[in-house]
C-alpha cells in the first residue's frame, strides 16, 4: 500500500470520528431545545381544547389574535439575535434564550385573562425568535455546506416528533385537572416550561462555542477538523493581502470536488479571513439583504410556514371536529407525525448525497396539496383524516431542505447570518395567516382554512422553483467566466477600505447549491 493510500485511509477515518463526535456532543442538545421549542409553541393548541378559551373567556378571534402576536415580537429579535450571536457564543446564548422562554411558559399557566395572554404570548416570542435562525448559522460553522442537511433533518425531525410527544403529553397532564387548585391546561404550561428550563441547562453543558475549543477533541482531531472546515469554504474566506498591489488569485474548493477527505495545505498570494476572526460590517448586512435567494426563499419558506404552523396549531382542534374529544383527540394528533418523521430524516440524507435542496421541495410540496385538496373534496371524517397524513407527510421534509439553501449558499460570517435571519423573519409573516387561516366557525370540514393554505403551497412551490432556476442560471454563468469582474469589484472594494469581510460567495468559483 502507498503513502499516499495510507494518508487518505487515516483521513477517511479522521474524518468519520471528528462527525460522530459532533454529531453526539451536537445534536442531541439541540434536538432537546427544538423539541422544547415546538412544545412549548404548540402547547397552547392542546391547551385550547383543555379548556384555555373557558376559562380565560375568549371570544370570536381573540384566541388567534393572542396567537398572531406572538410572531410580532418572534420577527423583530430573528436578526439581532444572529448579530450577536458570535460575542456570546452560541453554547451559551441558545441554551439561554432557550431557559428564559421555558420561565415565559411556565408563567402562561398564571394567565387569568385576554390581556394577560397577549402579554405572555408577546414575551415568549421574543425568548423564541432568535433560536432556529441562531441554529442554523451555529450548524453551518461546524460542518461543511454538504453535511449540514443530514444534521438538520435530525433535530428538525424531533419537532415532528414533538408534535405526537406533545399531544400525549398533554393527554396526560390533563389528568392532573383539580391538583392544587389549577386546571389540566394550566399544568400544561407550567410543567412543560420547567422541562424546557432543564433541557437549556442541560445543553449548556454539553455544546462546545466552535471546533476549535471543543474539549471532546484530541489535539490531531481539533486540527484536522479545524483545516477540512477551512478547505471546505475554500476561497470564499480568501481576502487580498495587505499591500493594494498585490490581487486576488485563484484556489481551489476541494470540497466541492468531493475530495474533502484530502488534507493538503496551497500557497496562495491571498490572505484568509476565518470566520471567528470576520468583524461586524454593515456593507456586509446589507450583501445579504440584497441577495436575490433571500426573497425568493423566503417567500417558499412563507408558504411552506403557513401550512406548518397552522397544521400544528390547529390540528387538535381539526381532529376535535371529525368526532373525537378530550384524550382521544389528543391521541389521535400523533400518528399523521409518524411517516412525517420518517420521510424528513430519509430526505435529508438523500438531500445531502445528491446535493439538493429545492428539488426536493419540488416533489413534496404537491403531496401536500393533494392533501388540501382531498380536505376541501372530503365528504367523511375518514377522508379527511387521510388528508391530514398527505399535508404532514408532504410538508415536514420540505424544512430542512429551504433551512439549507441560504447556509449553503451564503458564504461570510454576517453576511450569512444575515440571510438566514432574514429568510426566517421575513417567511414567519405567514404565522399572521396561519393563526387566522381556521377558526372555529369552520369545523369540522375548515374549508376555507384549507383553500388559503392550499394558495400558499402552490406559491411556495413557485418560488421555490424560480430559485433553483436563479441558482442554474448563476452557476452556469460563473462556470463560463462572466462573474471574474466580482474579483475586480471587490478588490476595489478592499483597496478603498470599505470591507475587511473575505470575497466570500461572490469568488466566481463558488457553486451554489440547487
Amino acid at each position: 500500500m502507498s503513502a499516499t493510500q495510507d494518508s487518505e485511509g487515516h483521513a477517511r477515518a479522521l474524518t468519520k470520528r471528528v462527525l460522530w463526535k459532533l454529531d453526539i456532543h451536537v445534536l442531541p442538545p439541540l434536538a432537546l431545545l427544538w423539541l422544547a421549542n415546538f412544545i412549548d409553541r404548540t402547547n397552547i393548541g392542546n391547551a385550547r381544547i383543555a379548556g384555555l378559551e373557558r376559562d380565560t373567556h375568549l371570544h370570536g378571534t381573540e384566541f388567534n389574535t393572542a396567537l398572531a402576536i406572538f410572531y410580532v415580537s418572534y420577527i423583530l429579535v430573528e436578526l439581532p439575535s444572529n448579530w450577536v450571536l458570535k460575542k456570546f457564543k452560541p453554547s451559551r446564548w441558545l441554551p439561554f434564550l432557550v431557559a428564559v422562554w421555558g420561565t415565559v411558559t411556565t408563567l402562561s399557566g398564571l394567565v387569568q385573562n385576554y390581556s394577560g395572554l397577549l402579554a405572555i404570548r408577546f414575551f415568549l416570542g421574543f425568548c423564541e425568535g432568535g433560536l432556529l435562525p441562531g441554529i442554523m448559522l451555529y450548524l453551518s460553522t461546524l460542518y461543511q455546506r454538504h453535511e449540514l442537511q443530514q444534521r438538520v433533518g435530525i433535530f428538525y425531525a424531533s419537532a415532528s416528533l414533538s408534535g405526537a410527544f406533545g399531544g400525549l403529553l398533554a393527554t396526560a397532564i390533563i389528568k392532573m385537572e383539580g391538583i392544587g387548585g389549577l386546571s389540566g391546561w394550566r399544568w400544561i404550561f407550567i410543567l412543560e416550561g420547567i422541562a424546557t428550563v432543564l433541557f437549556a441547562l442541560i445543553s449548556m453543558l454539553i455544546l462546545p462555542a466552535d471546533v476549535g475549543s471543543a474539549k471532546f477533541f484530541t489535539e490531531e482531531e481539533r486540527e484536522f477538523a479545524l483545516r477540512r472546515l477551512r478547505l471546505s469554504h475554500g476561497v470564499t474566506m480568501s481576502a487580498p493581502l495587505s499591500e493594494p498591489s498585490q490581487r486576488i488569485t485563484g484556489a481551489e474548493v476541494e470540497a466541492e470536488k468531493g475530495t474533502d477527505v484530502k488534507v493538503e495545505e496551497r500557497v496562495e498570494e491571498t490572505s484568509v479571513v476565518d470566520q471567528q476572526d470576520e468583524k461586524f460590517e454593515w456593507r456586509e448586512v446589507m450583501r445579504g439583504v440584497k441577495d436575490p435567494q433571500v426573497w425568493m426563499t423566503a417567500v417558499a419558506y412563507m408558504g411552506i410556514i403557513v401550512s406548518l404552523y397552522s397544521f400544528s396549531l390547529f390540528l387538535p382542534t381539526i381532529v376535535a371536529g371529525l368526532g373525537y374529544s378530550g384524550g382521544a383527540a389528543q391521541l389521535h394528533t400523533v400518528p399523521p407525525y409518524v411517516p412525517a418523521v420518517v420521510l424528513t430524516v430519509v430526505v435529508a440524507v438523500a438531500s445531502d448525497r445528491l446535493r439538493w435542496r429545492g428539488p426536493f421541495i419540488l416533489i413534496f410540496l404537491p403531496i401536500t396539496m393533494a392533501g388540501y385538496i382531498l380536505a376541501i373534496v372530503a365528504k367523511t371524517n375518514a377522508q379527511r383524516y387521510v388528508a391530514v397524513f398527505l399535508i404532514a407527510s408532504g410538508i415536514y421534509p420540505c424544512g430542512p431542505c429551504i433551512l439549507s439553501i441560504l447556509p449553503n449558499n451564503s458564504a461570510g460570517h454576517y453576511k450569512k447570518a444575515t440571510t438566514v435571519a432574514l429568510q426566517l423573519a421575513l417567511a414567519n409573516c405567514g404565522g399572521f395567516v396561519a393563526t387566522f387561516s381556521y377558526d372555529s366557525s369552520q369545523a369540522p370540514t375548515y374549508i376555507r382554512g384549507h383553500t388559503i393554505t392550499l394558495a400558499f403551497v402552490a406559491l411556495a412551490w413557485l418560488a421555490m422553483f424560480c430559485n433553483v432556476m436563479y441558482c442554474m442560471w448563476e452557476n452556469r454563468a460563473r462556470a463560463d467566466g462572466r462573474r471574474q469582474s466580482n474579483i475586480a469589484q471587490y478588490q476595489e472594494l478592499w483597496d478603498a477600505g470599505k470591507t475587511r469581510a473575505p470575497i466570500g460567495d461572490r469568488h466566481p468559483d463558488f457553486r451554489f447549491t440547487l
